[in-house]
């Protein structure tokens, strides 16, 4: 097993032996999947080197410090390959993993419904089987990216008579055919980073069923669980990464000019400092610094900053020891949405009557406004605060679970599922 030094000159050799700036990035992509860094706790045979789970953090320092992209940005790395890797057959991971790591394919995550946010299990999209084929029909919404995307992880209920955590599917489903439209939904950020997909007739192969039929809960965990540790971890850290897939239109990019470009505007931009170190900033440029309110709050955001990365080390050096902390993703979840709502609140106290106008040119270059219309997203996506809270106390507290017909009843039966039988 490499230490960490040895994993630093590792990745340092391979970026002297490596970078070219006039690479594309889906070039570079290339080189980077090829040599395993791009994915280092992953296995050897599947791109990986077999590290374990502080190795990522030391090689992101590395591209960061070598300032050269580090590996695709987006929900397939995050999300899809984890899971496809987990439980994904040999010819499941021969597919899609390559794509995904190299940057080629963007996938996006189709769980919540209208009806099935908090309580995805409710969900009542649908696939009817037709030969080697499912037919799916019925609606998703919140899905991040899927204006961009090639894929998706699509749940869908294969069988209403099964109760409903295990009437559900798990497929790998394209994006680009007929019967499936994007809607991208305008938020308070004046961003469009959700969209709603509707389903009508559109297929999937019954050959790109992950964890086979009736396996999508088990599926889904594992790409929840992925999620909430990103989220709660706040990115992998490297620099200069993209958006991947050809709808992105990242991939013909130089690199060269890119990371030039991702330096100099670090270099001038208040939007690269973390929250907690923008408010102080800000706050000594108004001459506020000494007020005792302000200083107060200004402490508590530098105690949660610093208690989310205490956690973050602590996850990491359990998992690295074969003991992993139970619930860690999910506490580091509420702990982010604790630090949003918190950010939510501070800044327009910083920046006073600043806080109503929008603008590059307000103190903080715009983004506490930009935080505090964001701030109630945190608490929902990726399951909500008060999932978040029962996954916790049941799974980690063992405190017994609220009674219901849930587990045995077929689907069909239930109240929330008459509406599809």
């Amino acid at each position: 097993m490499l230490t960490d030094d040895e994993v630093r000159l590792e990745v340092k050799r391979f970026i002297g032996e490596a970078w070219d700036p006039d690479l594309t990035l889906g070039q570079w992509w290339e080189r980077l999947a090829d040599s395993g860094w791009a994915v280092p706790t992953w296995p050897a045979e599947w791109l990986g080197k077999g590290l374990p789970g502080a190795a990522a953090r030391v090689v992101a320092e590395e591209l960061r410090a070598g300032n050269v992209p580090g590996p695709p940005a987006g929900l397939g790395l995050l999300l899809a390959g984890p899971t496809i890797l987990t439980h994904g057959t040999e010819a499941h991971k021969a597919r899609y993993l390559r794509p995904i790591v190299a940057g080629q394919e963007a996938w996006c995550q189709l769980f919540s419904e209208p009806g099935a946010g908090s309580d995805l299990a409710s969900l009542q999209t649908k696939a009817v089987r037709d030969g080697d084929e499912w037919i799916v029909n019925g609606q998703k919404v919140w899905t991040s990216g899927a204006q961009t995307a090639d894929f998706g992880m699509l749940l869908a209920r294969t069988d209403p008579d099964q109760p409903k955590h295990k009437g559900i599917s798990y497929f790998a489903f394209p994006m680009d055919q007929p019967g499936v439209e994007v809607r991208p939904l305008k938020e308070m950020t004046g961003r469009s980073l959700f969209c709603e997909v509707f389903f009508t007739d559109a297929r999937v192969a019954d050959s790109e069923c992950i964890n086979g039929l009736g396996g999508g809960w088990i599926a889904a965990n594992t790409t929840l669980t992925a999620e909430r540790a990103g989220l709660g971890a706040g990115g992998s850290g490297a620099s200069g990464g993209g958006f991947p897939g050809r709808k992105g239109e990242m991939l013909g990019l130089l690199v060269g000019p890119m990371m030039d470009g991702a330096r100099s505007a670090a270099a001038r931009s208040s939007r690269a400092e973390r929250s907690g170190a923008l408010m102080r900033r800000v706050v000594k440029e108004l001459g506020r610094d000494q007020e005792p309110v302000l200083r107060q709050h200004l402490a508590q955001a530098y105690v949660l900053d610093e208690i989310g990365r205490m956690m973050s080390l602590r996850a990491k050096q359990l998992r690295t020891a074969g003991t992993p902390m139970p619930g860690d993703g999910n506490l580091s979840k509420l702990l982010m949405s604790r630090v949003e709502r918190h950010g939510r609140d501070l800044g327009p106290e910083l920046i006073g009557p600043w806080a109503m106008v929008l603008g590059d040119d307000t103190p903080g270059g715009g983004n506490f406004q930009e935080a505090t219309v964001w701030a109630p997203a945190p608490s929902i996506y990726g399951g909500s605060d008060e999932v978040q809270k029962n996954i916790v106390g049941e799974r980690v507290l063992g405190l017994p679970k609220e009674p219901g017909p849930d587990k045995h009843t077929p689907f069909r039966d239930l109240a929330v599922g008459t509406q599809q039988a």
